[in-house]
């Protein structure tokens, strides 16, 4: 008996621990996400008075100009203090009172938008997204180009906060020189597996400009069904679809793409081929090949490579895609191509010996005959597959790495001459990978690193999150994306690349004031209507 207690107490020391009163991570104040490439930001601030405070238009401005600065001064104002009625010590009082004989300089009088050269129509790879922002009672935010101003006036948006007694909107003496470290930070939204409603992703397009990000990589439509409603070919949503009610019309797709435009985003539409098509086949069986057993059919596999139809008909809705999406570029996916279907079937069998093709060889010839299929001045983007089966690619062709391995496989594909989308280490349907995983991510780090090259890195041009479709719908798809893709956002905006003795630094692990400015960023999301997920344990929001 006195062994067991003897053994009880000595394990049982030490197995408790001191919790303290309070979130985890407390927010912080004006703390802007993504991180500038360089701020400075003075203890000093202005107060906001929604009557008196006024945006100026001084140089060149269009219909995207006037639409943001519209719906910005709309978010400003909509942040309203909540008083709090807990007590207050006098000398807290006293604290605050004095804060404010020094700390505050009077009113927020103006923003003056200096956009100095004529708007875009639309967003693309290379634009320019650079801006300057002055902080002071006469504000200024200048840049070259539209997509510039928006990136400034988000940043402008965010430097508000509410001041400790919550009876004023805040904003700090600052100035903000910034500009994206990646040119394409994008998000892969999948509306083949769970149908995603309109408004769902026009709710994702909010929540992508909060957080900069510039491509919406729109996996539209996949084995499961095909909710893409075509004029020239109607029956494969009347067939492919779930529901009747699931369809993208035309007039969505307008919808979603200037909603997209007015926000700096650029809509990627992805129509994967050959494989992950059989929602195709509902409509349309011939264009698909039969997957033997035996002697017996069991299904429809990936299309038929070997049959004239297939590429006509991949030709008429490629181009009826790209005359609704204006982006140079169309995703053709060419993953996952389930070959063994091919192998099976006894007619592609024999043209594969008449021919003198491999498996891997057909594959390489379905994608080399699709590619010239586009609207003439296209560009495609490619899952890596197409570049590992030696398809002929031209150098403008983006291939977008997603497999193990990834490092090896960015460095054989820069060291080809092709540029990379990157996208390995952030798949947001992996559950249990929170937002500080996919944060440590750098690709040009893990490429220079492994090749000791500085050149190299600069190949590739940024990278996605990617919300595949299977357990999300629209009941949760907001709260599964964000936070999550916040901590993607910034690893492309705000990489850091410098340090004193090599060019690329990798981080470890986020830096702890990244989890502070992640909770503030988490509660200023769920302000403005969008459901992001608690980032970081116990903690509260006033919205």
């Amino acid at each position: 008996m006195f062994c067991f207690l003897t053994i009880f107490m000595l394990t049982s020391v030490n197995v408790y621990s001191i919790l303290n009163y309070g979130p985890r991570y407390p927010p912080t104040k004006g703390e802007v996400w993504p991180k500038p490439q360089h701020e400075i930001t003075e203890l000093t601030y202005y107060i906001f008075d929604p009557s008196t405070f006024k945006v100026k238009e001084t140089n060149n401005t269009c219909d995207i100009l006037t639409s943001a600065i519209e719906r910005y001064s709309y978010i400003v104002r909509s942040l309203k203090p909540q008083r709090d009625q807990r007590p207050i010590s006098r000398t807290e009082r006293r604290q605050r009172a004095l804060q404010a004989q020094t700390l505050k300089l009077g009113v927020l009088q103006e923003l003056q938008v200096q956009l100095t050269e004529p708007c875009e129509d639309y967003p693309h790879l290379e634009m320019d997204e650079k801006y300057k922002l002055s902080v002071t009672a006469v504000s200024v935010l200048t840049s070259a180009s539209v997509w510039g101003i928006l990136r400034g006036l988000e940043t402008f948006a965010q430097k508000f906060y509410i001041s400790d007694d919550i009876n004023e909107l805040r904003i700090n003496t600052s100035v903000v020189e910034d500009f994206p470290e990646y040119a394409h930070r994008g998000l892969l939204l999948d509306t083949g597996r769970h149908y995603i409603s309109v408004p769902n992703i026009l709710l994702t397009l909010d929540a992508m400009a909060m957080n900069k990000m510039n491509v919406f990589h729109w996996h539209i439509v996949d084995d499961q069904s095909f909710p893409y409603q075509s004029e020239k070919f109607p029956d494969l949503s009347l067939y492919g679809a779930y529901h009747s009610s699931m369809v993208y019309t035309k007039y969505n797709i307008v919808q979603i793409v200037e909603y997209a435009r007015l926000r700096d985003i650029r809509v990627l539409p992805e129509f994967d081929v050959p494989g992950h098509t059989r929602s195709w086949g509902n409509a349309y069986p011939n264009i698909l090949t039969p997957c033997y057993r035996g002697n017996e059919v069991e299904g429809l596999g990936p299309m038929n490579p070997i049959r004239n139809i297939t590429y006509k008909m991949i030709r008429d809705l490629f181009h009826e895609v790209q005359a609704r999406f204006p982006d140079k570029y169309l995703h053709i996916g060419g993953d996952e191509v389930q070959m063994q279907c091919w192998l099976s079937n006894p007619e592609i069998r024999k043209y594969m010996r008449k021919n003198g093709l491999k498996v891997e060889k057909l594959y390489a010839l379905f994608m080399k005959n699709t590619i010239p299929l586009l609207a003439d001045g296209s560009k495609i983007v490619v899952w890596q597959e197409v570049f590992d089966e030696d398809v002929p690619l031209t150098n403008d062709t983006l291939v977008q790495v997603w497999k193990d391995n990834w490092v090896e496989e960015m460095v054989k594909v820069l060291e080809a001459g092709r540029r990379v989308i990157f996208s390995s280490s952030w798949y947001l349907n992996y559950q249990l990978d929170e937002w500080a995983t996919f944060y440590i991510a750098d690709p040009r780090c893990m490429v220079r690193n492994a090749t000791g090259k500085d050149s190299l890195p600069a190949g590739v041009i940024g990278g996605e999150a990617c919300m595949w479709g299977e357990i999300v719908d629209d009941r949760n798809i907001i709260s599964r994306v964000w936070p999550r893709a916040s901590a993607v956002a910034e690893r492309l905006w705000s990489a850091p690349t410098s340090s004193q003795h090599r060019r690329y630094y990798c981080e470890t692990s986020p830096q702890p004031e990244v989890y502070h400015r992640m909770e503030e960023h988490v509660c200023r999301m769920n302000r403005r209507g969008i459901a992001a997920q608690p980032a970081s344990g116990p903690g509260f929001c006033l919205v």
